[in-house]
């Protein structure tokens, strides 16, 4: 395969809060791998004249109207929040950059 993008597990699982053993970080980097050479695979195909597909089968959903109804107040939503400022939802930042 040509050169393929490697992706930092532990670095990842930081990220999403997760404590991975040397195994499991392993065992993940392997599967993602697999998942990244699929997808070189996959890039190999002419699809320049292909339609695009939302889903390989029809779908019929039954769904309500969107209609506009009542909603919770600000200060409501907002009533058992660990942690809020002006009127929003404080969370910890968890992207140390945006590149």
């Amino acid at each position: 395969m040509a050169d393929q993008p490697t992706i930092d597990v532990a670095y990842i699982a930081g990220l999403a809060k997760l404590e991975l053993t040397a195994e499991e970080t392993e065992r993940f980097s392997q599967d993602l791998n697999q998942v990244l050479a699929h997808v070189q695979q996959l890039e190999q195909w002419d699809t320049a004249n292909t339609e695009p597909m939302y889903h390989p089968l029809p779908v019929f959903d039954a769904l309500r109207a969107d209609e506009p109804g009542e909603s919770l107040s600000n200060e409501a939503a907002l009533a058992n929040a660990p942690a809020q400022g002006e009127g929003q939802f404080r969370v910890p930042k968890v992207v140390e950059s945006a590149h």
